[in-house]
């Protein structure tokens, strides 16, 4: 299956959150079709290990990264990366807008957590689309917009939601920007929503150092990634080795159904619906 025409060897891929995780697997692939990279992320030894293991990923090496600290919640950093990043290589061919922190908070506690969420998730993107889109726009060539959001900015589950609120903001953010992107005569550059399963990496393992049986590697989901953008798709719903695509798309219309149905809000946590709702996934 062919590529996002966007991916070719010589032009250059952005990663924030690139230093490990989801964004280090996506770098290293990148690398491997012969393009530059730019991993952008908080700690700068985090950022030089992993320009390292990009370079070892490749048979050969010689891969060209550039590492950039960056705190994707202030606009003039994200507005430093560009800089660094059009001076370095010219043209950018790929921007993934991946970096994430968890956890925030519930809806009147740990305002501190909201505030950093909020900002890290949400204008991290916000701030990447704005420094980095009109740039990628008038290049005119091939040119894509990965933003990596969250099953929990879909079905809103109860628990944290601050980082529910922040990933609904991506998807919004996310689909406005490819409605825009497509109706923009000419323009080649494409919009896409990465919405990744239960992954291990170090956000999520919680201390742990052996994964779970049921979550996927991040390569699992960069290899769907790949997969979806060759195909255009804008929603790449990951499922994982627990929860399957079907069972996914289930749970996301029950929850829009609590709109549609006048049920209560969150109403598959809401008690009084089990029976409902497992018919429902049944169905």
């Amino acid at each position: 299956m062919p590529n996002h025409p966007a991916i070719e060897a010589g032009r250059a891929a952005v990663i924030t959150g690139g230093a490990s995780g989801i964004g280090l697997a996506a770098a290293k692939r990148f690398a491997g079709f012969g393009m530059k990279i730019a991993i952008a992320d908080l700690d700068p030894s985090a950022l030089e290990a992993a320009a390292a293991a990009i370079d070892d990923s490749v048979p050969g090496g010689g891969t060209r990264v550039i590492t950039v600290p960056c705190d994707v919640s202030r606009m003039e950093e994200v507005q430093a990366l560009r800089e660094r990043v059009y001076d370095a290589f010219g043209d950018v061919a790929v921007l993934m807008n991946n970096a994430g922190t968890a956890p925030g908070g519930g809806p009147f506690d740990h305002y501190d957590r909201w505030q950093r969420v909020i900002g890290v998730n949400l204008w991290g993107v916000i701030n990447g689309v704005h420094a980095f889109s009109p740039a990628m726009i008038g290049q005119g060539n091939a040119a894509m917009i990965v933003n990596t959001g969250s099953k929990q900015g879909i079905t809103c589950p109860p628990g944290d939601t601050a980082y529910n609120v922040s990933k609904a903001g991506v998807k919004v953010i996310t689909e406005g920007l490819q409605h825009s992107l497509r109706n923009i005569e000419d323009c080649r550059v494409t919009a896409h929503l990465l919405v990744p399963g239960w992954t291990f990496t170090t956000m999520t393992a919680g201390g742990a150092t052996e994964k779970p049986a049921g979550a996927w590697w991040p390569d699992q989901v960069v290899d769907l990634l790949f997969e979806a953008t060759g195909k255009g798709d804008f929603y790449i719903i990951c499922p994982d080795n627990d929860v399957t695509r079907e069972m996914d798309a289930r749970r996301m219309l029950w929850a829009a159904g609590d709109i549609a149905e006048n049920r209560p809000p969150l109403s598959r946590w809401h008690g009084g619906y089990d029976e409902a709702f497992a018919a429902f996934l049944k169905s």
